[in-house]
């Protein structure tokens, strides 16, 4: 994309800060050190003509959410009425560690040169430019939580094994015996736990009696405080605590040691539902409440069931009478259809966008195919060392018992360097599937919506929309981006917030 450069007059007397970032240590260390990139960006200010007012640089992990010279720079470039509205960095994943970031930035107004991509991006920026860099940040963002993903399939296993994959909850403590990781029960505080399912299943104590009594019994959290109402109540529904337990929506039989029966662990919930008054599930679904606002008076639409059979929205008028006219299910429908036709793309455009993304993302593909390299490396070394280990064992230079203990550290770290590739490559195949779903899905909205059922309506529409108003006649929505700005491109300005 062609770098934007103004007249010598106009640049000569801007203002600019340079923000630098390493995503790691290593990073540091390597080609992508912030010397090299502070080198870079002070060549370019010169080159533009920028007067370059402050250098703010971080080194830190990708996902880790803190301030350090973002922060800084965030709070320097704030008030609007500075003369510095303009931003050096080298690349988009330099300035951006997560779509929080990618929003803050936004909402400042600033003037964003991506100088190794030779990109301006300012609030004139063009439409096609917007989407394209919007959905390169996506992406991004994709490849991270894909990475994460896949690290988090190891945890799944366990679970599938029966193994308790994080930390033990209350009553239980973390355990490794030979190889094997595992949860047994705490000396300390296991008979507590159960005495406290025992006295509140009797149904004649309250949470507080027997928080008091765990409390005296010497029941604390990790933390070291006692116990409160709340972590009294998660620890009577925990069904760990029965043998079995919930890993990412699904219930697994553990191979850990229950410290209450079935039966008792039933009465405890009976108890719990006796106390806490649950509310019955509505036998019909009302698929839309949650999503509107009143446009008179701020409040909630909420939905009702007229004579068994028709569905009705209103507003619940909770800050006092409200002149909001009801309006029927199926005319509301027929409305937040329309909202969802106006978010449409050309496929020609489509096309377009997904190919400039592949031409602009290579770098992505050279760090890919680099760690890759990095850790086949690694484990062609790795295996190299058990080899001679091994050799030494038959030979006499070791002993039997070093060798055990040898074979064992490498053939975790072996473990440990597969699943790294494993990650890598499944976070690859999928690298650009979340910029192409989002466009795709523009693309083709509102067939989906006519073949949807009203639960996956709704789905649609919380992914489109940041929020939406009535006003007793039409629809007020806001989009989030990237979606607002496809609206934007037919009717004019839409966007507030990145939708992620």
């Amino acid at each position: 994309m062609r770098r934007k450069t103004e007249p010598a007059e106009t640049r000569a007397t801007r203002q600019a800060v340079i923000y630098a970032r390493v995503s790691s240590k290593e990073q540091a260390e390597e080609g992508f050190s912030i010397p090299a990139q502070l080198k870079l960006l002070r060549e370019y200010g010169t080159e533009q003509q920028l007067e370059v007012q402050r250098e703010f640089v971080d080194v830190e992990t990708a996902k880790r959410a803190g301030r350090g010279g973002f922060g800084e720079m965030v709070e320097f470039l704030r008030p609007r009425q500075r003369t510095c509205r303009v931003v050096l960095v080298e690349k988009t994943d330099r300035l951006y560690r997560n779509l929080r970031d990618y929003v803050t930035v936004d909402e400042l107004g600033v003037e964003v040169h991506f100088v190794k991509e030779g990109f301006v991006l300012s609030e004139e920026s063009r439409f096609t430019e917007k989407v394209l860099h919007g959905t390169k940040v996506l992406m991004a963002k994709n490849y991270v939580d894909n990475l994460s993903e896949e690290a988090s399939k190891g945890m799944r296993e366990k679970a599938e094994q029966g193994t308790w994959p994080s930390a033990a909850p209350v009553g239980y403590i973390n355990v490794k015996a030979s190889d094997r990781r595992g949860i047994a029960p705490d000396p300390e505080r296991a008979g507590v736990i159960r005495g406290l399912f025992e006295r509140y299943a009797q149904g004649n104590r309250s949470l507080e009696d027997v928080r008091s009594w765990a409390a005296g019994e010497g029941l604390t959290t990790k933390r070291g405080g006692p116990p409160s109402r709340s972590t009294v109540q998660r620890i009577l529904k925990n069904p760990f605590y029965m043998g079995v337990f919930e890993w990412k929506g699904r219930r697994y039989r553990g191979d850990h040691s229950p410290l209450v029966s079935v039966d008792l662990y039933e009465r405890a919930q009976a108890a719990l539902r006796k106390g806490n008054h649950p509310v019955q599930e509505s036998k019909r679904s009302l698929a839309y409440t949650g999503l509107i606002k009143c446009a008179h008076c701020g409040c909630a639409i909420t939905a009702g069931v007229h004579k068994g059979r028709y569905v009705y929205y209103r507003c619940t008028g909770a800050r006092g009478p409200c002149e909001a006219r009801l309006i029927r299910e199926d005319r509301l429908e027929a409305l937040l259809g329309d909202l969802v036709r106006r978010v449409r793309i050309d496929g020609e455009t489509v096309d377009w966008i997904l190919e400039a993304l592949r031409a602009s993302h290579a770098d992505k593909r050279e760090y890919h195919e680099e760690q890759v390299a990095r850790l086949e490396g690694e484990v062609r070394r790795l295996r190299a060392r058990m080899d001679a280990a091994y050799e030494d064992k038959l030979d006499g230079r070791i002993a039997e018992e070093l060798w055990e203990r040898k074979r064992r550290e490498y053939e975790a770290r072996e473990t440990q360097l597969m699943r790294a590739l494993e990650q890598h490559q499944a976070a690859n195949q999928s690298y650009f599937e979340a910029g192409t779903q989002a466009l795709r899905l523009a693309e083709g909205a509102y067939d989906l919506w006519l073949a949807q059922p009203q639960r996956e309506k709704r789905k649609l529409l919380d992914l489109l929309l940041l929020n939406c108003t009535f006003d007793g006649e039409k629809l007020l929505p806001t989009y989030g981006k990237p979606f607002c700005w496809l609206v934007e491109l037919a009717e004019g300005p839409r966007c507030s917030v990145w939708r992620g």
